[in-house]
C-alpha cells in the first residue's frame, strides 16, 4: 500500500478530535538544527500550523540525544534500518560515533507516536534521522557526497512499528492531507512527490 493509499484512508479530523501528526520540530520553526538553525523554512509543513483540525506534536531526536548545537551526522554503511539492525553506523563529520544515541533518540520518538497515538509523521527528508525518501551515503560534507534511497534511522523506528511517514517534499502527499483537514483545499494533481521529481529519477535511475 502507497502512502497515498493510507492518506486516503485517513479519517476526517474535527476540531474537537484533530487529526494528530507528528512533525520533526525543525519543520515547525523550533531552531533545533544541528547549527542552531531551523533548517530553513518550509511552508509546506508551516500550512499545518494554521489549522485547527490538526494537533501537531512536535520532536526533534537528534536535540533530544546530542543537544543545539551539534555536529552534523550522516549514515555509513547503510541506511536507518541497517542502524537498528546493526549493520551500519550513525558517525558525525568528525568521526564520533553517535549510534547508540541515534537509537535511543529513535525509541523516545517512537514512545512519543504511541503515547500520542499519533496518525502521521511529517518528517525532514535528507535527515539521518528523519529522512523519508533520500538520505546521504557517508558523510554530506565529502567532496563527491553521495545519495542513497532509504529511511533515517526515527523513520525506521516509525515505519518498523506501523506508522505512515512523509518528508515535507512529498507535495502530492500533502495534497491529500490538506484536504482531509480542509474541506475547502482543492487538491492540485500537478504536485508529485519526491521520488517522482525528474531529479530522484536520474540520479537513482529509476
Amino acid at each position: 500500500m502507497t502512502n497515498r493509499d493510507n492518506l486516503n484512508r485517513l479519517r476526517i479530523p474535527t476540531k474537537d478530535n484533530p487529526l494528530r501528526i507528528l512533525m520533526s520540530a525543525c519543520l515547525t520553526g523550533i531552531t533545533c538544527g544541528y547549527d542552531g538553525s531551523a533548517n530553513g523554512e518550509y511552508p509546506s509543513a508551516l500550512k499545518f500550523l494554521t489549522y485547527d483540525t490538526v494537533k501537531i506534536i512536535r520532536f526533534c531526536p537528534e536535540e533530544f540525544s546530542f543537544g543545539t548545537p551539534r555536529e552534523m551526522c550522516d549514515i555509513h554503511g547503510g541506511t536507518g534500518i541497517d542502524v537498528l539492525n546493526g549493520k551500519a553506523k550513525v558517525l558525525t563529520e568528525s568521526g564520533k560515533d553517535w549510534t547508540d544515541g541515534m537509537i535511543k533518540a529513535s525509541e523516545k520518538m517512537f514512545e512519543i507516536a504511541k503515547k500520542e497515538d499519533i496518525e502521521i509523521a511529517i518528517l525532514m527528508d535528507m535527515s539521518a534521522a528523519c529522512g523519508s525518501q533520500v538520505i546521504y551515503s557517508g558523510n554530506r560534507f565529502a567532496e563527491n557526497k553521495v545519495y542513497q534511497i532509504g529511511l533515517g534511522v526515527c523513520a525506521a523506528q516509525l515505519k518498523r512499528n506501523g506508522f505512515y511517514v512523509i518528508s515535507q517534499r512529498d507535495f502530492a502527499s500533502l495534497e491529500i492531507l490538506y484536504a482531509k483537514i480542509d474541506n475547502q483545499h482543492k487538491i492540485d494533481a500537478s504536485k508529485v512527490d519526491h521520488h517522482e521529481i525528474e531529479w530522484y529519477k536520474n540520479y537513482f535511475n529509476v
